[in-house]
């Protein structure tokens, strides 16, 4: 019997070591998981430095659709960024030896539409035709203008399915794949749909298929709860702000709900912030009946987020306005400007700069976000 003792003590040892090395790695993942709940603390990601940007996967091709089934972002993590490619950065140029030599570029691109004292769009002006201000001081050195009226489109669809919304939501989802069916070109432009209340539900990831779109939109149910800023922050940080393209595009964000919020981690400003950051126009679409006073609020929270990212504010008498408000942002999308200027007495401070774009001539009214980040060093 002597002889099995020390067998039984090295099994022993051996069984203890395994039982600690597992119970260090679940501590570690359960730590993980809670590290990368999403979104994490929008104040704290401002103040982060870009991070290298990872591979991403190639937009969904018709050969290879995107995942249908519902996913709730809140559960999946990923690092944040607080850099963007389309505000001023420095880029660094070639690498001989140990040498690197650094190009400053501080250029900062601006999209825009004009419309007349009726509302109608106007696409045939020129450079000559605007002034444009930077932190209150006019700009001197514009680089570059064109009329961008054929690019491609990235967009966010988000629809409110919390309760509160409950009463129209078939209807807007009708109006939704109709605005998708008549909008997204197939092997051109890409969207992607996510419905959010209590959580963020990605019922269509980016494709171009406007059949999957469509059962995108008609698989969302109404909710609970509302984290209407979340939607945001988080459409602009993980589906638009780095997304892998060799040509330009339009980003937007369509937004259907009626403005109110009541569980999101994020704030109001730090939502367009991202935006900002993401270079992502918003366009929001009220589901509230107009004239009630308690409603009116939530309306105004939906002009501030529409106008700081310079998108349109709609507000539909009845619900069969809601179609009539998605055609407009689609002509809106189709009849923009773009500019590129350098800013003078700039600096890489991260501070936010006003933009300001103005008409020559009267009766004309620009629509354009209303300001940036400078880069940091």
């Amino acid at each position: 019997m002597h002889r099995f003792r020390p067998t039984r003590l090295v099994l022993t040892a051996a069984f203890l070591s395994v039982s600690l090395f597992v119970f260090a790695q679940t501590s570690a993942q359960n730590s993980a998981q809670t590290a990368d709940e999403l979104p994490s603390a929008p104040s704290a990601v401002v103040q982060q430095k870009p991070a290298p940007q990872k591979a991403a996967a190639a937009p969904p091709t018709e050969e290879q659709p995107a995942q249908t089934q519902p996913t709730d972002p809140a559960q999946q993590g990923s690092d944040p960024t607080a850099g963007n490619s389309d505000t001023p950065s420095d880029e660094p140029s070639k690498t001989q030896g140990d040498s690197t030599f650094v190009k400053t570029v501080n250029e900062v691109p601006v999209v825009f539409t004009v419309t007349d004292k009726h509302n109608h769009y106007v696409r045939d002006l020129s450079k000559n035709d605007f002034k444009v201000m930077d932190d209150g001081r006019p700009v001197v050195d514009v680089r570059s203008f064109r009329r961008e009226t054929d690019l491609p489109l990235r967009v966010a669809l988000l629809i409110d399915s919390s309760a509160s919304v409950r009463g129209r939501f078939k209807f807007e989802q009708e109006a939704a794949i109709e605005f998708m069916n008549q909008t997204i070109r197939p092997k051109y432009d890409q969207a992607f749909v996510m419905g959010f209340d209590s959580t963020l539900e990605v019922t269509q990831e980016f494709t171009g298929d406007t059949e999957l779109l469509s059962k995108g939109i008609r698989s969302l149910r109404p909710g609970n709860s509302t984290r209407l800023y979340d939607a945001i922050f988080y459409a602009c940080r993980e589906r638009l702000l780095n997304t892998p393209e060799t040509i330009s595009v339009r980003k937007a964000i369509v937004l259907i709900t009626d403005g109110e919020d009541n569980s999101s981690r994020s704030t109001r400003e730090e939502a367009i912030d991202m935006a900002l950051r993401a270079n992502v126009i918003v366009y929001t679409i009220s589901t509230n009946f107009p004239g009630y006073s308690e409603s009116s609020k939530y309306d105004k929270i939906l002009q501030r987020i529409a106008d700081a990212t310079g998108g349109r504010w709609f507000e539909p008498f009845q619900v069969t306005d809601v179609a009539n408000a998605f055609a407009q942002i689609q002509a809106d999308l189709r009849s923009q400007y773009a500019l590129a200027y350098r800013p003078a007495d700039f600096k890489h401070d991260g501070r936010y700069r006003t933009i300001e774009i103005l008409a020559e001539h009267k009766g004309l009214k620009v629509h354009s976000r209303h300001g940036y980040y400078a880069p940091t060093e």
